[in-house]
């Protein structure tokens, strides 16, 4: 399934988007580099069932076992102490974030209630685009039974576009669902 995404993009993407941006090399075409998926978890200094059940399902979701975040500072007001675990993440990178990708573009995305589309606003300006799901149960790997808790996720997908346009040509590319303003 990686390599579906993957085929794409050297077959139909870049030519496309090299006629689109009058780039002079193949070099010069914006690619993704990396997904990671962060999952931030206020509750795991307390519990820690709470944290292993989001590492399993990151895990299950990604095909990567996560890492565990752990605090920098101590905060107390949020009763954190320096390196409690504060949440977990995980760095795709080449077949895996292609599989990745397409599993969140054409299965989970479609999923999610209400759906019209993602916003097309939510670049960093150097053409990096960041996501927040609000429940894993979009992803068809998650069972409704095996969960303990809703809980939600950010996914950052980096890439080597210059600007926000060649970042947001990209992903359209690819089959990101973006909302029409």
């Amino acid at each position: 399934m990686a390599q579906r995404l993957k085929t794409i993009y050297q077959e139909t993407i870049v030519p496309k988007l090299t006629t689109e941006f009058g780039y002079a090399n193949i070099h010069q075409v914006p690619k993704v580099i990396k997904v990671t998926v962060n999952r931030g978890l206020g509750e795991a200094s307390q519990n820690a069932k709470a944290l292993e059940s989001s590492q399993a399902e990151l895990a299950k979701i990604t095909g990567q076992k996560p890492v565990v975040t752990r605090a920098k500072k101590a905060i107390a007001g949020f009763k954190i102490r320096q390196g409690m675990p504060v949440g977990v993440m995980v760095t795709l990178r080449a077949d895996r974030m292609y599989a990745f990708l397409d599993r969140l573009i054409n299965l989970a995305l479609p999923r999610i209630r209400d759906f019209r589309g993602i916003s097309p606003n939510s670049f960093d300006g150097r053409g990096n685009y960041s996501l927040g799901i609000r429940e894993q149960l979009i992803f068809p790997e998650i069972e409704y039974d095996a969960i303990d808790q809703i809980r939600g996720m950010d996914v950052s997908i980096i890439t080597t576009a210059k600007t926000d346009e060649e970042g947001r040509a990209l992903l359209k590319a690819m089959g990101m669902p973006f909302r029409n303003q």
